[in-house]
């Protein structure tokens, strides 16, 4: 495996690296702009410059992102354990009050979206608005996947290869790390990524710890569903959310299917929109960035985002 280290992920921008610590684990963070906090969390297979978009035109319409490095990607930590969504939940929380907010507008895509629904019910106080992206309900999409196992059962049949021991980390960087373009270009609407991307989102997953990371987090959510924890989780996931929410996803969306989100809104009892961003697939905010940055900005600049 080529020998990159964490330098990899800091990719030069309008925006500025820094360390954060929060509850004993480290985590890198890339931060743009002053106003108001919005935490940008990315998904697999990515790290925080999935987000890099949005970092310019959130902090050009006033807001001061930080998109960070989930536990085990890039250049935050990669311990051997925590790779569950309440631990997960709760190193986003931490980062918040690391940053020096009581709250802020949380944005997750993919893992990043299942993180911050449960966010929201785990430490609701820290959640000011809630963005999921690409990211059904943890219990909307468990309910998908069991009752239409052939449809998006078989689009999240990657999670279920991932649950054997070692080989999914060494199949994930083997031959530079080839994979994980080839998932880019399968769950995007065609034409995405270009060239630079995919070269950098590469890299980024061969930093040594990234793939066993990333797989753990695919295990957890597999494993964890006949055990207590996982039962304790999906009970506490009954609450319902009162952070004002708006949900995007890709209307070609072929990893976690558009019908399979749609029905997450149950579990909102706050104000709750449903976008589809058109021509986009599992990663709207980058293969689409300006329909995305409308409506998340436009939504974020909503004084009354019930309408």
């Amino acid at each position: 495996m080529p020998g990159y280290d964490a330098s990899a992920v800091e990719v030069d921008g309008p925006w500025t690296h820094r360390a954060v610590s929060a509850g004993g684990t480290r985590f890198h963070v890339a931060e743009a702009g002053e106003g108001p906090l919005v935490l940008l969390l990315h998904g697999f297979p990515q790290f925080w410059w999935s987000w890099h978009n949005q970092l310019v035109s959130l902090a050009a319409a006033g807001f001061r992102a930080a998109a960070v490095d989930l536990r085990g990607y890039g250049g935050s930590d990669k311990p051997p354990r925590g790779y569950d969504l309440v631990t997960l939940a709760g190193d986003a929380a931490g980062l918040v009050r690391a940053l020096g907010e009581a709250n802020a507008v949380v944005v997750g895509h993919d893992w990043g979206g299942l993180l911050a629904w449960t966010m929201a019910v785990y430490h609701p106080k820290v959640v000011a608005r809630l963005a999921p992206v690409s990211a059904p309900h943890p219990l909307r999409l468990r309910q998908a996947v069991r009752g239409d196992p052939r449809r998006q059962g078989w689009a999240a049949r990657h999670t279920f290869g991932f649950q054997v021991p070692m080989w999914p980390e060494r199949r994930l960087v083997r031959d530079d790390a080839a994979l994980v373009g080839k998932l880019l270009h399968e769950w995007s609407a065609p034409g995405w990524p270009d060239g630079r991307t995919e070269r950098i989102v590469r890299r980024a997953a061969q930093i040594p710890g990234v793939a066993h990371s990333a797989m753990e987090y695919h295990r957890w959510l597999i494993r964890s569903q006949p055990r207590p924890d996982g039962i304790r989780y999906a009970h506490r996931m009954r609450a319902p959310i009162h952070a004002p929410t708006l949900q995007l996803h890709g209307a070609l969306d072929p990893c976690t299917l558009p019908g399979s989100a749609q029905g997450s809104g149950r579990y909102v009892a706050a104000p709750y929109r449903w976008k589809l961003i058109e021509g986009a697939g599992h990663f709207p905010h980058q293969e689409r960035p300006r329909a995305f940055d409308a409506q998340l900005i436009g939504w974020l600049t909503d004084p009354e985002p019930e309408r």
